[in-house]
């Protein structure tokens, strides 16, 4: 499978990345491209790209003995022998080439974006599922896969690497999908791998303490979550959980109409757990002046949340609360997500995907 489709017509750098200065030529046109040596083809540009592991700019040598055509660098390279294209940065660059020699797949499609510490996962299923029932062709990238509304194929990462990205989306748009759902991770965030694309919706499930192994503090991962925000198009919606003090606090970044959900807070859209058992969960959904019961086989307040997250997609996307209750009702389970597993034993056992903290303890305390 190829990393994403090829134009047809090469890609003016200059054009693209008007703020760019270029060595030895005055202009680079691109037909494919590619920030790995290992998979580098003749004639392709190699994006020299500064990693935690190795800084592209040291396999220059490489990529122009691997044949390729030039070089996107974050700055100038002495005596490689082919162009060059200098940017502020090679990651950010890199995602606006590879969506634009995809044909700029997000702007064919409606791309919501899922981000959040705990949730990505169940909170993206659930809105393909409602967008299903609302008549909608929906393809989706998380952690559990990537299809593209006809193929299914394992993921490596939550959110695919740029080219991949491109790829994937442009699948979706060629296969006659009308939305997109994108689990948004904060490495791929850091990493600009959304770089290009646009978002016409953006859900954020929580912001609580996680990848501190990378981020190093809690304040520089909450704020390379915020910049899920700077992909939004200008008519995009949010969707935020008033009961989560970093997510509220990211109200004030976003001009357009948004969209509050929460338990405990007062909020567009409201959830009361009313009943629970050991199988099954019911709570009270109220959008507005509508208050319906909606009973799901999956449990916990934190599942309760990722309802309320997903039905805020589905209304502003035009679906009648109804069709919501019944695809939320039809998931009896996300894989690994507090997963029942039922042999006849005369005890209860869940498989859970809880790796953070904050999850385990949520997962816990619903199990209690």
């Amino acid at each position: 499978m190829q990393a994403f489709p090829l134009r047809e017509h090469p890609t003016s750098l200059r054009k693209l990345l008007p703020g760019a200065a270029f060595l030895g030529a005055d202009d680079i046109r691109v037909t494919s491209c590619s920030c790995d040596t290992r998979r580098l083809k003749p004639g392709d540009l190699f994006a020299a790209m500064v990693g935690t592991a190795q800084d592209g700019h040291n396999l220059a040598s490489v990529a122009v003995a691997a044949g390729c055509s030039a070089i996107l660098a974050e700055h100038p390279l002495p005596n490689v022998g082919v162009p060059v294209c200098v940017v502020p940065s090679a990651r950010e660059a890199y995602g606006r080439i590879c969506q634009e020699l995809a044909g700029n797949p997000s702007r064919r499609l409606k791309v919501v974006g899922v981000t959040g510490t705990n949730g990505k996962t169940t909170t993206s299923c659930l809105i393909a599922r409602i967008l299903g029932y609302g008549g909608f062709k929906t393809g989706i990238l998380g952690t559990l896969g990537y299809c593209d509304g006809e193929h299914f194929e394992e993921a490596t990462l939550t959110t695919p690497s740029a080219e991949r990205l491109a790829f994937w989306l442009a699948r979706m748009a060629d296969n006659d999908c009308t939305h997109a759902v994108m689990e948004v991770s904060s490495h791929a965030l850091d990493q600009a791998r959304l770089a290009g694309m646009q978002l016409d919706s953006l859900c954020v499930t929580n912001v609580r303490r996680d990848h501190l192994d990378y981020h190093r503090t809690i304040g520089d991962y909450r704020l390379t979550k915020s910049k899920a925000f700077g992909y939004m198009s200008p008519e995009a919606f949010a969707v935020i959980n008033a009961d989560d003090p970093t997510s509220a606090g990211y109200l004030y970044l976003i001009d357009g109409p948004v969209l509050t959900i929460g338990i405990r807070s007062q909020a567009e859209l409201m959830g009361t757990l009313i009943e629970r058992q050991a199988c099954e969960q019911t709570f009270l959904l109220t959008a507005g002046s509508d208050t319906v019961p909606v009973r799901t086989r999956m449990i916990g307040v934190h599942h309760v949340y990722n309802c309320l997250c997903a039905t805020a997609i589905g209304l502003t996307y035009g679906i009648d609360l109804p069709t919501i209750v019944r695809a939320l009702e039809s998931v009896e389970e996300i894989p690994g997500r507090l997963q029942r597993i039922e042999c006849g034993q005369p005890f209860s056992v869940f498989v859970d995907f809880a790796h953070t903290p904050d999850a385990l303890s949520g997962s816990l305390a619903a199990l209690r």
